[in-house]
């Protein structure tokens, strides 16, 4: 099985789904699409591809020209029903090129937060073992609003949280990928983001929190990567 991760920038990387990856036999390419124009190989000719966070937000093409290029290549790859996963800037993308127009959200979900899985969700192969509920680790600002077609399968008191668009492509708006290494230099750089300053994110309080819930929350990842594997 080869994969591909489309990579944003350096510290919101592919993490515990890498793990994940390797333990399933896989092959596992990354490509920052930021920093090098050319992928390691065609897209269309990996047999799964999931694409990663970032600072940048998706109504930033101005500043970040590869936004454009990147969600016509997700619309390229829905079309041809490669089996897809996006993880937070990656849903968003993915929503777009689905159809749907992502926004800021009312506020910002940054840390750990509650997550419901809806009835749908209940069903799905990836979201039906964390059903009723679930935390996940968040850091992000805008959301995305149901595909045209989608099922909902899970939500915050903030904004939807997973979506399936047809049968093998998930939009996912928390970070089941993140490493413990990640997380914890987010927190201990929040300063960079406008929004954790704004909201007071203190990470006196997040840091060690994190340290205390990201190895469950780890385990989780990896079993929501293993069954998005399964399902290929």
């Amino acid at each position: 099985m080869r994969v591909l991760a489309i990579v944003h920038q350096r510290d919101a990387g592919p993490g515990v789904f890498a793990e994940a990856i390797a333990e399933a036999g896989g092959e596992l390419d990354e490509w920052t699409l930021a920093e090098r124009a050319e992928p390691p190989a065609d897209p269309l000719g990996y047999d799964a591809v999931f694409v990663l966070g970032g600072a940048m937000n998706v109504d930033e093409g101005e500043r970040h020209g590869w936004i454009a290029e990147e969600e016509a290549l997700l619309r390229e790859l829905l079309a041809h029903g490669v089996p897809l996963l996006g993880l937070c800037l990656g849903g968003q993308l993915l929503a777009a090129a689905a159809g749907t127009e992502p926004r800021r959200a009312s506020r910002p979900e940054i840390g750990w937060h509650p997550v419901e899985v809806t009835p749908e969700g209940a069903d799905d192969p990836l979201f039906g073992p964390l059903a009723p509920a679930f935390e996940a680790f968040q850091w992000h600002s805008y959301e995305s609003s149901l595909p045209p077609g989608a099922l909902p399968l899970a939500r915050s008191e903030v904004c939807l949280q997973a979506a399936r668009l047809g049968e093998r492509a998930w939009a996912l708006q928390f970070h089941p990928e993140v490493s413990r290494a990640d997380a914890l230099h987010w927190v201990d750089d929040y300063e960079a983001d406008p929004d954790a300053v704004r909201i007071g994110v203190d990470p006196a309080v997040l840091g060690p929190e994190t340290e205390a819930k990201i190895g469950a929350f780890n385990e989780l990842g990896r079993e929501l990567c293993r069954r998005w594997l399964a399902t290929i």
